[in-house]
């Protein structure tokens, strides 16, 4: 939510040259002591003020219209061309959460994010993994690009999973957090949403497939299912940022 405050201590709005005027019994209305305004004049409301349109060009801010320009988003390439192709920023978006919906453990959720983090890591970005479900295997890791010393691995009760989670995006030293919540209201992502922006992070939550029905503040949502073929489908359930067309749901193969 954006609030627009009148700057203050605007000291050309009122003068202190002269004496302030004082009408009398036979002064004229005060209408007339103003002169008009010269002609040509352009009126203040004459378009959006330049406030309003740089909050308008935030990629936080959702527009329908499809004519409306796309907002730039600064987002970390998921190293998969036809997902970035159909992601606005080319990837996964930064300062924001990413929800990735599983139907069952091992479909390639963990695959899909490693380019992603080994990238971030060469670039000496750590990465946090809050609460896994299994041990991290760190020869895997490694044999993925992602360098381990740039790695933390926490663990963390169920009910403390949250706040971790929390602490570690807001806090500005990750590039990316990893969490694991087989349980989660709209609050507590929405906790979670606002501090991947405070630290600029990439937050990704993985939750059970169940949880698809429920809202989300997440700013990209993602399903992981098994196809017929028996290869993983991925399946773009919300992505802010999208307009027209293509904000209908898109599957790729993983």
């Amino acid at each position: 939510m954006f609030t627009l405050v009148a700057p203050e201590g605007d000291q050309g709005f009122f003068s202190t040259a002269e004496p302030p005027l004082v009408a009398t019994a036979d002064s004229p209305p005060l209408a007339r002591m103003h002169p008009p305004p010269p002609t040509g004049a352009t009126p203040a409301t004459a378009g959006p003020s330049a406030a309003l349109a740089n909050v308008l060009r935030d990629p936080r801010i959702w527009r329908r219209s499809a004519v409306a320009a796309a907002a730039t988003i600064d987002a970390q390439p998921t190293g998969i061309a036809g997902l970035d192709a159909r992601l606005p920023g080319g990837g996964w978006p930064r300062g924001a959460l990413s929800e990735i919906l599983i139907e069952q453990d091992g479909l390639g959720e963990c695959s899909l994010v490693l380019p992603a983090l080994a990238a971030l890591t060469r670039a000496r970005r750590r990465v946090a993994l809050v609460a896994p479900p299994y041990i991290p295997y760190a020869p895997a890791l490694a044999g993925a690009g992602i360098d381990l010393a740039q790695v933390v691995h926490i663990d963390a009760d169920a009910g403390d999973t949250h706040w971790t989670a929390e602490q570690c995006l807001r806090a500005g030293c990750c590039g990316a957090v990893l969490n694991w919540l087989p349980r989660a209201d709209y609050r507590q992502l929405r906790r979670l949403q606002l501090a991947a922006e405070t630290g600029g992070a990439i937050g990704f939550v993985f939750r059970p497939l169940a949880a698809a029905s429920e809202a989300s503040p997440a700013a990209l949502r993602l399903r992981i299912t098994m196809a017929a073929d028996g290869a993983p489908r991925i399946d773009i359930l919300k992505c802010r940022g999208r307009l027209g067309d293509h904000a209908q749901a898109m599957r790729l193969r993983a």
